[in-house]
């Protein structure tokens, strides 16, 4: 009689841990699908918009623009319309540009007055520039051969 209890017993006991091991898979297979739901409502909202610009400094956009501007000066242009209209005669001595005006000062020395206007009209020529005027001239008194020092402003259109 003792044996059949104890048998039993055993079987309540295996029935028992059988039935935990049933409810713990159960338990892990919810849990996947639950995961698996969430992932998929994530993935299916719509994704949101990228942030916001950063907002940049007045200060650094005008210095950020200003630098843009310089580096997209026609500098090529600039230089071979100076060259062709150079002659001998005439020194240049400085070439800047001032890509928001759109202006390009050139300082230059010439032998004479004949040379430096020789010069002027042969900029007025060039395609590139749009109005070539004289805005000071002097003449080199400590120089021997007293040259002409001049600066011309040269407007250039786009290229």
């Amino acid at each position: 009689m003792w044996a059949g209890a104890v048998l039993g017993l055993l079987l309540c006991g295996g029935a028992a841990l059988a039935g935990c091991q049933v409810f713990e898979q159960r338990q892990q297979r919810l849990a996947a699908i639950e995961r698996a739901a969430q992932r998929q409502a994530i993935q299916s909202q719509p994704k949101q918009a990228a942030k916001s610009a950063v907002q940049i400094p007045e200060a650094q956009a005008v210095f950020v623009n200003a630098a843009v501007l310089q580096l997209n000066l026609p500098w090529r242009d600039l230089q071979e319309a100076v060259a062709a209209a150079t002659p001998p005669a005439v020194a240049l001595l400085a070439l800047e540009p001032d890509a928001r005006k759109r202006v390009l000062k050139i300082s230059a020395e010439a032998r004479n007055s004949d040379d430096m206007i020789a010069y002027i009209q042969q900029l007025k020529e060039q395609e590139l520039f749009s109005g070539v005027q004289l805005v000071r001239h002097e003449i080199s008194q400590l120089d021997p051969n007293r040259p002409i020092r001049f600066q011309v402003e040269a407007g250039w259109s786009a290229p």
